[in-house]
């Protein structure tokens, strides 16, 4: 019996720990919840509970002269599109180099592993001069298109996609099954938890992403969500209480997302670890 006492004792102590350690990671989410609903007094009096509370943030932030809930659906349309671009190219690709062998392929592995050591900030000025050249500045094709493909992306889908075996590729087409049908009837369906994975990562990027738009768009209907709340903060204006309400409501569709594809994004990480 002291054995087993040992061992549950061991994971109370276990359990108690990751306890305290979620409560620590959730409390900049406790105060950004209650910082929303403060009036513009005690949001710096209070560190968390305040005496009152209000809808005044909300009412603020929905009544700037930026329109908050259309910033809000053009970060939905760049981020859906986004992933669906990124999820149809980065998963033809990864189908490709998994199942596909052609001369170069180990060098095209490595030119591409090779790009993820360039910062993004780099590339920023001359993406810029191409868009520019293609007339699609302060457009949400300018925005979407230098992203539509992920070698991160391509990597992940790969290294899942070389579990799957090759006699069912030999089986479909055996069939009859065209490439494209293998890819999109077979492999997809069994990389589901890397699909699910991949959205996520995909999503929070482009949900995020602030420097590109920023520099990509010039007019105020076309701003995301991240422009739209640095604009609550300014030289001759402070909104606090509005920029803590745009940014709880930022966050709301991610925590969404992640509970939906919870199981998904494990599984698909899990996946994805292999050696290949």
């Amino acid at each position: 019996m002291k054995p087993k006492t040992n061992v549950q004792a061991l994971r109370l102590i276990v359990y108690l720990t990751l306890v305290a350690l979620a409560c620590i990671a959730l409390t900049p989410m406790l105060w950004l919840l209650l910082a929303a609903f403060k009036g513009p007094d005690e949001l710096f009096a209070y560190v968390f509970f305040a005496p009152r509370y209000t809808l005044g943030n909300f009412v603020a932030l929905f009544n700037h002269n930026i329109n908050f809930l259309r910033c809000m659906v053009n970060s939905v349309f760049v981020s859906c599109v986004s992933v669906l671009a990124q999820l149809f190219f980065s998963s033809l690709a990864g189908f490709a180099l998994a199942k596909y062998e052609f001369r170069g392929k180990k060098l095209v592995m490595i030119l591409m592993i090779s790009t993820l050591l360039i910062p993004g900030q780099i590339l920023m000025a001359p993406s810029y001069e191409l868009i520019y050249r293609l007339g699609l500045v302060d457009s949400f094709s300018g925005l979407i298109i230098p992203g539509a493909v992920s070698v991160f992306g391509i990597f992940l889908f790969r290294q899942a996609l070389l579990q799957v075996p090759d006699e069912l590729i030999h089986a479909a087409r055996i069939d009859g099954c065209s490439e494209f049908r293998i890819y999109w009837d077979i492999m997809m369906p069994v990389s589901r938890p890397m699909v699910g994975a991949f959205c996520l990562i995909s999503f929070m990027g482009a949900w995020n992403n602030y420097l590109w738009p920023q520099i990509m768009l010039h007019s105020s209907e076309r701003f995301t969500l991240p422009i739209a709340l640095t604009s609550l903060v300014g030289l001759q204006q402070q909104q606090y209480g509005a920029l803590m309400a745009g940014t709880l409501l930022s966050v709301l569709p991610v925590i969404v997302l992640f509970l939906l594809l919870q199981k998904e994004f494990v599984a698909g990480l899990t996946a994805g670890a292999v050696k290949g």
